[in-house]
């Protein structure tokens, strides 16, 4: 399914960096690559992973290819999640009770 794919393109630590850096702006493959030493050719591959589930679009501009983020393709993997946060918080819950019930001793 898409958010299989989705899933999967994220779940790569080059991948989710790179996504961390084009939340804050535009930036070529190059400098997508630099942070983790890694070739053009590499970087390339990542980025085209990206792009086919549409989390990022490449525009060339000579030989640049820019990279611009897309962040509202994550909606189907934020909804997914959220309908798990009701658990997350239940647990939280009960750890601070726990927590307030042990500093009363």
């Amino acid at each position: 399914t898409s958010l299989d794919r989705l899933f999967h393109a994220v779940a790569h630590e080059a991948r989710r960096d790179m996504l961390d850096r084009l939340a804050a702006e535009d930036l070529t493959i190059g400098a997508l690559a630099e942070p983790f030493e890694m070739s053009f050719p590499a970087a390339s591959k990542h980025v085209r992973v990206l792009e086919s589930v549409g989390l990022i679009e490449r525009t060339v501009e000579g030989r640049q290819h820019r990279c611009r983020l897309r962040a509202a393709t994550l909606e189907p993997a934020s909804a997914w999640l959220q309908r798990y946060e009701r658990y997350w918080m239940d647990r939280l819950d009960a750890l601070e009770d726990l927590i307030a019930r042990s500093d009363d001793r």
